[in-house]
């Protein structure tokens, strides 16, 4: 499903159809999904809380598990969930892979530390269990792809954190660059917020309550410091996440990737500059500038700055971000525009986590599914390794690789720490 051509599925779309999978019965497992979906928290810290409080308000999903490398944050977790049912049946994990084993989740969402998302993911896919992963998805190109091919082969659902797609504001921006309100897209424009320095690197004694090498997992081993676990040290420590250019870049990126009708909606040319820092524990790009060509001439450009996506047409300007006053066009009168009933129409959610139930209860897919989740991070990657080799990366979209230089393309994969591995 994945796999199939964009145009078609939205056309399917535009007649009210999602495209169903063709799922093997052993996806199932010992039991089929039913209407009270039960689900599985992997990674219940600040967004993983978050993300939490909004399946704790559907009706038809409940929350029966959680893992942390937390004690004390799977215990406020367990708390939380059989507070809001009542009874004393969430049950808690050390170790993921013990809820991923159990028979009584039937979807899982990972809201753990970036370098955590895949490996956890694929561990999913191989269980049979549907899943909700926060953005980004993996620390490299070649992690990004293994995850992709495991949703494929085991014929999971894949929900990404990119909520944005649940927004109708951002919906509707997108279906009037799709169907050529702006005319023919000449340029595309992307900003994300800048990411962060500093950090202490002075080690101190770990928590009682956190087992620090689970946490580290397939990373490298370094020492703990005040910052080393906190979100600031997660989000823009490369041993575990690429920053914001990855991490916030995710948002206005998925926008542009939905927003345009392309196979592979992913640049061919890549250059970029930015700003490493030098000191202190944070070590990801904190501004960044990277200029992009796509296959057809069409112009890439995304830097840090608001959370916003711009289009530029032949006939005109779309402009959008997640807040709703950001979306603006050029006519103003454009986005009053009707999309008619034959014309091509994005899938309709109002909630990210109850449009997952959904799918799950029709396996249907998702409004944001793997295939994109790969592209725009791919876009994220690939200004990553240009920023920091200096030069001008050439990709093949179809082969998915960096082509005439062998640096640049042994920096799609990363090692992983024994025992670990994808």
């Amino acid at each position: 499903m994945s796999r199939i051509s964009r145009r078609g599925f939205l056309k399917g779309a535009a007649a009210g159809v999602a495209a169903p999978m063709v799922v093997p019965s052993s996806v199932f497992g010992a039991k089929a999904p039913s209407n009270r979906i039960h689900m599985g928290h992997i990674g219940v810290g600040g967004r993983g809380n978050g993300v939490m409080s909004g399946f704790l308000g559907l009706s038809d999903c409940q929350s029966v598990a959680v893992a942390d490398c937390f004690a004390s944050r799977r215990q406020r977790a367990v708390d939380r969930i059989n507070g809001r049912y009542g009874g004393k049946g969430c049950k808690a994990y050390a170790d993921f892979r013990e809820l991923l084993a159990s028979d009584e989740v039937d979807a899982v969402v990972i809201a753990t530390p970036d370098h955590w998302h895949v490996p956890i993911a694929i561990e999913a896919a191989k269980r049979g269990k549907d899943m909700y992963v926060e953005k980004p998805l993996g620390l490299c190109l070649k992690w990004d792809f293994a995850c992709r091919d495991a949703i494929e082969r085991y014929g999971v659902l894949f929900q990404y954190g990119t909520q944005q797609r649940s927004s109708a504001h951002l919906r509707k921006a997108c279906e009037l660059v799709l169907n050529g309100r702006i005319g023919k897209v000449t340029k595309i424009e992307v900003h994300a917020p800048a990411g962060a320095g500093g950090g202490s690197t002075t080690p101190i004694p770990v928590p009682d309550d956190l087992d620090y090498d689970r946490w580290l997992g397939p990373a490298p081993v370094t020492p703990y410091t005040k910052d080393r676990c906190t979100a600031s040290g997660t989000y823009h420590h490369y041993d575990n996440a690429i920053g914001f250019i990855a991490g916030w870049g995710a948002h206005p990126l998925d926008i542009a990737v939905w927003g345009w009708d392309l196979e592979a909606a992913v640049p061919v040319e890549v250059e970029g500059t930015g700003t490493i820092p030098t000191e202190g524990l944070y070590n990801s790009i904190t501004h960044w500038n990277v200029r992009g060509r796509y296959a057809n001439g069409v112009e890439l450009e995304f830097k840090d700055g608001s959370d916003l996506t711009i289009f530029y047409g032949t006939k005109g300007r779309v402009q959008t971000g997640r807040a709703g006053g950001k979306f603006q066009t050029d006519p103003p009168t454009l986005k009053d525009s009707v999309i008619g009933p034959d014309e091509i129409h994005l899938p309709v959610s109002t909630h990210h986590g109850q449009n997952l139930l959904d799918a799950i209860k029709t396996r249907t897919q998702p409004v944001s599914h793997i295939t994109d989740a790969v592209r725009s991070d791919t876009i994220s990657h690939l200004g990553d390794i240009a920023i920091r080799t200096g030069r001008r990366i050439q990709y093949d979209p179809k082969a998915e690789t960096i082509v005439g230089d062998d640096q640049a393309a042994r920096m799609m994969d990363r090692p992983m720490r024994a025992p670990w591995r994808l």
